[in-house]
């Protein structure tokens, strides 16, 4: 799934591949619901530019490598299960991915059963807002999914995520810094935000998928509340912007 984080930081803004999804495939995504409009284009998803950049995952688990070993690690929004390599090179034992999209769980499957010659991790089907989980959990990570939640809905997820992981557990995704206003990107990701608004004004089913709804200070403030300590860790494999700041940090949530 999308986000500024993944697309940005990971330089994924290449072109569709050739066996990528066609221009009235998207279109039809587009005009459908998340749900339906994913499990649409999981066939052809890891052929798109918004499947997360292995640097990215790379970066990620070396930052958590430091903090493990992990026993048991959950995917929120899994999609295809790009994230689940992570998770296996932190996690001593099970791996779990969970996602609403049936399309998305089959493509990702299909995929670990490629790449392992047998299932290593479990794929389940659930609502991120609704998770099945108590408490089984020791490492969760989110890669490219908060742009398909309003901020409203972020403090109940939070909680979900919460709620799924054991005492001490540890809530890790990444997030990218804010875009000049002197960047391509930057009006890019404002373009789109706004033909998405005006694209649910118009057209139902809604299709949520917003770039700037995800701003670092809200989102540690919703974290807090929803009984996370929370600290940020610096990706230094992308880089500083001239302000020295760093152009990708990992948000370290831990369940206390």
């Amino acid at each position: 799934m999308f986000s500024q984080a993944r697309a940005v930081v990971s330089g994924n803004w290449a072109p569709y591949a050739p066996e990528g999804p066609t221009f009235r495939e998207l279109t039809v995504q587009a005009l459908s619901s998340i749900e339906r409009g994913y499990d649409l284009l999981a066939p052809k998803f890891d052929r798109t530019p918004f499947r997360t950049s292995d640097r990215l995952l790379d970066a990620v688990a070396g930052a958590l490598l430091p903090l493990g070993p992990f026993e048991a690690g959950l995917d929120v929004c899994c999609g295809t299960g790009a994230g689940v390599r992570t998770l296996r090179s932190v996690c001593a034992e099970r791996v779990t991915g969970v996602d609403f999209s049936a399309g998305m769980l089959a493509a990702a499957a299909q995929s670990d059963l490629a790449a392992t010659g047998t299932p290593v991790a479990e794929w389940v089907r659930a609502d991120a807002r609704a998770l099945p989980f108590r408490g089984a959990f020791d490492l969760a990570v989110s890669f490219g999914a908060f742009g398909h939640f309003l901020p409203a809905e972020r403090p109940g997820l939070f909680a979900e995520v919460h709620r799924s992981l054991r005492p001490g557990g540890v809530f890790a995704f990444p997030i990218g810094a804010p875009m000049s206003p002197r960047s391509s990107q930057y009006w890019t990701l404002l373009g789109f935000d706004a033909v998405m608004r005006v694209r649910n004004l118009v057209w139902r089913p809604q299709f949520v998928m917003y770039y700037r709804t995800f701003p670092l200070a809200e989102v540690c403030e919703d974290l807090i509340g929803a009984g996370f300590s929370v600290g940020l860790v610096p990706l230094e494999e992308f880089g500083r912007r001239a302000d020295g700041s760093p152009r990708c940090r990992l948000v370290m949530a831990r369940r206390e």
